[in-house]
């Protein structure tokens, strides 16, 4: 097995686009791409910086994303499961990107920008969810917006019913109690934070 480590090995397999497939990146959000956001109810973000690379999911109804303009959204944030891991790398390094989704849909909308969280108690209000308003808002100021082809989720068939194995129902219950029969889970946890706030504090 052959490892590729310079760009010139890279382009001598994946060669390099023409100057006309730059044109669909934009530096901001065009009318179809403000129109996906408006009825997406999934996106995946990822951030880098004190605990690593993290890939953080969220979802709501249609359009819980807020477009403030053509370059700036605003994501609400829910009460979770209370790492904060993506929230707390965006502290660390504002960098994140961003896939957006719509069921039935197998465009995807990719977005690169830089992210910051806010507190403001009548746009938390306004993000409410189950009669609960977001905890904060992570806004994007986008640099790069662009649609990914549609290829990879034919390939996948994402939504063809009949390409779907047997659905698998995941235990928490197991995963809990496995990973509390070993001692040195709470040990590395313990590090672990401390190792986190020590970069954030």
């Amino acid at each position: 097995m052959e490892r590729i480590e310079t760009i010139e090995q890279l382009r001598g397999l994946v060669p390099a686009p023409s100057d006309a497939a730059f044109a669909k990146i934009g530096d901001g959000l065009c009318e179809q791409g403000l129109e996906f956001v408006g009825r997406s109810p999934f996106l995946a973000m990822a951030t880098i910086g004190t605990w690593g690379i993290e890939i953080s999911q969220k979802g709501d109804s249609p359009g819980f994303v807020e477009v403030v303009d053509r370059r700036t959204l605003l994501i609400p944030e829910r009460m979770g499961n209370q790492f904060a891991l993506g929230i707390g790398n965006i502290l660390a390094d504002p960098r994140v990107g961003l896939v957006l989704m719509r069921p039935g849909t197998d465009e995807m909308l990719r977005i690169s920008g830089r992210a910051s969280l806010w507190r403001d108690e009548a746009a938390c209000a306004r993000h409410a969810a189950g009669g609960k308003p977001a905890v904060l808002l992570i806004r994007v100021d986008i640099d790069r917006a662009a649609f990914h082809c549609v290829r990879s989720a034919r390939r996948a068939g994402l939504w063809r019913p009949e390409t779907w194995d047997a659905p698998q129902r995941v235990s928490f219950g197991r995963i809990y109690a496995e990973a509390l029969a070993r001692p040195e889970v709470e040990a590395l946890f313990d590090r672990m934070t401390e190792e986190s706030n020590a970069r954030l504090y």
